[in-house]
């Protein structure tokens, strides 16, 4: 077991506020997809709460804490009231939720790392679980609302990458003994900064070298493919 990077009472309050900040993004995704109230509330829900369900199953952390913290249950349900009435200030507002969004990020990674290794799980196993606490719940979102996840799309911003890097500075501070609140800061403040950037300067992953698709870039290949056999 390593020392904690917050007291308990304070990493439960940032784990909350990374909960909400997700849930908004699900309920918007829902609010833009024509979803009814039942169907906002699902994606924020899943969205918010996904990846570290998922964590905490792999890892034998039953019952998860998804369903032992009521408030890992309700602060979902606020964001969707919120969202509800209030979505188009809430869209104005989006610079602000994608800091609180890149913050959760890297709390979310370091903190999935951490507790995977602490439940028994090697170095490697521990960064993937780590990756999955932070990103897991938006792919879940995405694959609820019909559309390629985020994840795996060359035009967004990177995302996964900065939870990759978090990850991995966790995972190899625990393998040199060299875990401490300081050094998981600074895995979490790198995550967040990555992010940011990304954002800032639309740093995109690379696609496949010398690739010969004659998809127009930005289209859906499905659509492109039936206008080929159209024409």
């Amino acid at each position: 077991m390593y020392e904690q990077l917050f007291s308990p009472t304070v990493q439960h309050t940032l784990d909350l506020v990374g909960i909400f900040v997700f849930a908004i993004s699900g309920a918007l995704l829902a609010v833009r997809k024509n979803f009814d109230v039942f169907g906002i509330a699902v994606l924020a829900e899943v969205t918010a709460l996904g990846g570290g369900l998922f964590r905490d199953l792999v890892i034998g952390a039953v019952p998860p804490a998804a369903f032992t913290d009521l408030g890992y249950f309700l602060t979902p349900l606020l964001a969707t009231v919120l969202v509800f009435f209030l979505h188009p200030h809430v869209e104005r507002l989006q610079t602000g939720v994608n800091i609180f969004d890149a913050a959760g990020l890297g709390l979310f990674c370091v903190a999935g790392t951490t507790k995977a290794y602490d439940y028994g799980l090697g170095l490697t196993a521990s960064a993937c679980l780590g990756l999955t606490t932070a990103v897991g719940g938006g792919v879940l979102r995405d694959v609820l609302a019909n559309e390629v996840p985020s994840l795996l799309r060359w035009d967004r911003d990177l995302y996964a990458v900065p939870a990759i890097v978090g990850s991995a500075m966790v995972a190899l501070c625990i393998r040199y003994e060299a875990l401490t609140p300081l050094t998981s800061g600074l895995a979490v403040v790198t995550a967040f900064v990555l992010r940011l950037l990304a954002l800032r300067f639309h740093w995109r992953a690379p696609r496949a070298w010398n690739r010969r698709s004659t998809v127009v870039e930005g289209t859906d290949p499905a659509e492109a493919a039936s206008r080929k056999a159209t024409a």
